[in-house]
Parts: structure tokens; C-alpha cells; sequence
């Protein structure tokens, strides 16, 4: 696959993969589940996909996990019409495992040999693909030791099963550990200018060590679209995970919008969406290659692809940083160190 795009692309840390500064996140598109975004239209979700990929994103995010199983396949039918060498890069995950027969029960935790090998089969069977470009452990186990659920990553690679091996919502320490054993090809934190503790420990390990850092929910799951307000947040139905956040109430939400107004100051300057702002954000720090930015309609597509090509400057990242202080949202540092 060739993954040709219009926009620009950097190195996704040793894997040999160059990928937009932006990628489709399908968590939302795996619907109703124990914690889902509540019922989605498919057909819209697939259509969304095809928008992104059309605009010239070449990367899509999803994990086994979402909507059980739901989120691959809404990903492999939008997929499905596009010729193979046009196709986005895949990457999934594994290690949380779902009951079907009870779909709202939170998931398990699991790290075995043998579970992931089950995991991986049937990521490539939903997919439709015969090779998987980055499989990432969802996050770290709590059944068996690192090395054996990092091990069993590292031979499906070598394998030829996987193209990639990464982490996710992984410690320093513990990526210190795992690069003992083998190179951790990529991390997945979150990241965002509320959540934003993995830039102390984290991304100067992954900037050191050559990994490339894809971050999640880098608008904060709608916080910091610009178009989130405390009479939204109240209304969001109960199946919406976000509704049960503290984030999402009180005093915390309140301080997270002004980080949200913040960004949308410095969004009106580049004459582009609060949305794209967010996503450009953590893109201004060292060792971050790319954001992870969900969708479901075309419209959310249009409202952070700007993001692509964005760059925040030093003084739009310590005026940003300046309101995140004096707000006090989120914990880790406010700004890079110039």
C-alpha cells in the first residue's frame, strides 16, 4: 500500500511509515457499548471515513475493543471501495476483551500469549487486511507481566502478522522496560491541552528513543471544539460515557471551557476552527508526531482538518499556556520549554 496524500507527513518514529500529522479516530464510530458514545448511524460513520481518506488523511486508529468488534468493521466496509494502494495505513489494539453476550460490561484486562494471538486473528478477520500496519496493547495488563504480552507483540511481528508493534497508555518506566526486551515502535498517550501529563515522563522518552507518538483524544473527547457548553454537557444522554466524566461537571468543566476559549482566540488568528487548534496543540511539543481526531460526520471531518497543516507558534503556545495556568485545568505542563 502506498498511502499517497495530498497533505504533509513526517516519519512515524523507526516503523518506516510516514503519516499525516492528523488520523482518523473510530473509538465514537464502535457505537453502544459499556463505554461508547451511544448509538451511531453506521452509513455515516463509513461515510465520514471515506471523507478523511478522500481529504488525505492516510492513517486510521481503531482497537478491537470498540463497540466489540463494531469499530473494525465499520472501518473495513468504509475501506472496502478504495483500492488497495490508495488505502490508509491501519492501526488497532489489543488486550481489552469484551462479553458479547453483555456488551455494557466493562471490559477485561487481558494480556496472555494465547488471548492475543486470538485478538490479532480476529482484527485481521474484521479488517479484511492480511497484514495489520501497527497492533498496540491497549493497555498494560493486569493478568501477566509486561514481557509476556510485549514478547507475544514482538513475534507477531516478527511474524509478519503485524508491520509494527506499539503501546498505549504506557508508563515511562514501563517503556523502558519493554525497549529492553524490543523497540517500541510507537506509544499512544492522551494528550491534550487539559490532559497533559505525558509530556514530563513520556514524550522526551519516546523523542530520545526514536518512537513515534500518535496522542489520543487531543480535544479533550468535544471539550475543546469550541462548540461544548455546560447546558451540552448536562444534556448528554447516559449511554455517552462522557456523561458520567468528571471532566464533563462542575468546577472542572468550567475550567476546562476557558482553556476551550483560549484555544479559540488563537484559532480566529490562523482563520481556522477551535476544533483544529486543539488538534494542532500537542503537535507544537517535541517527540509528538501525530493526533488521533475522531469523527462521525462529514462536518466534524471539515472542522479539524486544518489541523493537517497547522502550526501553533511559540507565542500561540504561551498564550495558551498562560489561561491553562490561570484556570487551573488538567495537571502536567502548560507549554514546551522553548
Amino acid at each position: 500500500m502506498s498511502q499517497t496524500t495530498t497533505l504533509p507527513t513526517v516519519p512515524f518514529g523507526r516503523t518506516g511509515m510516514n503519516i499525516t500529522r492528523v488520523g482518523f479516530g473510530s473509538w465514537a464510530v464502535g457505537g453502544d457499548w459499556a463505554v461508547g458514545w451511544g448509538a451511531q448511524d453506521d452509513n455515516e460513520s463509513v461515510s465520514a471515513i471515506r471523507h478523511a481518506v478522500a481529504l488525505g488523511v492516510n492513517w486510521i486508529d481503531t482497537a478491537a475493543i470498540y463497540g466489540l468488534g463494531h469499530s473494525e468493521l465499520v472501518v473495513a466496509k468504509a475501506l472496502s471501495v478504495i483500492p488497495k494502494s490508495e488505502r490508509p495505513y491501519i492501526f488497532t489494539k489489543c488486550g481489552l476483551v469484551g462479553d458479547p453476550a453483555n456488551p455494557n460490561a466493562g471490559p477485561r484486562n487481558v494480556g496472555a500469549a494465547a488471548s492475543i494471538r486470538r485478538e490479532v486473528e480476529d482484527s485481521l478477520r474484521r479488517l479484511q487486511v492480511e497484514r495489520i500496519d501497527l497492533y498496540q496493547m491497549h493497555w498494560p495488563a493486569k493478568d501477566v507481566p509486561l514481557e509476556e504480552y510485549w514478547g507475544t507483540l514482538l513475534e507477531l511481528k516478527r511474524e509478519g502478522k503485524i508491520a509494527a508493534a506499539g503501546l498505549s497508555n504506557h508508563s515511562a518506566a514501563q517503556l523502558e522496560q519493554a525497549e529492553a526486551i524490543g523497540h517500541v515502535d510507537t506509544l499512544q498517550p492522551p494528550f491534550s491541552a487539559i490532559r497533559r501529563e505525558a509530556a514530563e515522563h513520556e514524550l522526551p522518552w519516546c523523542h530520545a528513543h526514536q518512537t513515534g507518538v500518535i496522542v489520543y483524544s487531543p480535544m479533550q473527547a468535544g471539550l475543546l471544539t469550541g462548540a461544548f457548553t455546560a447546558a451540552r454537557a448536562a444534556a448528554l444522554p447516559k449511554n455517552d460515557w462522557r456523561s458520567r466524566n468528571a471532566e464533563f461537571t462542575g468546577e472542572k468543566l468550567a475550567h476546562n471551557l476557558q482553556v476551550a476559549t483560549a484555544l479559540e482566540k488563537v484559532a480566529q488568528r490562523h482563520g481556522v476552527s477551535t476544533a483544529a487548534a486543539a488538534a494542532a496543540w500537542p503537535l507544537a511539543w517535541p517527540g509528538v508526531t501525530a493526533s488521533i481526531v475522531g469523527a462521525r460526520s462529514h462536518g466534524q471531518v471539515d472542522g479539524w482538518i486544518a489541523a493537517a497543516t497547522l502550526h501553533l507558534t511559540a507565542a500561540d503556545m504561551a498564550e495558551i499556556g498562560a489561561v491553562i495556568i490561570s484556570s487551573g485545568a488538567g495537571g502536567g505542563p502548560a507549554q514546551p520549554v522553548v
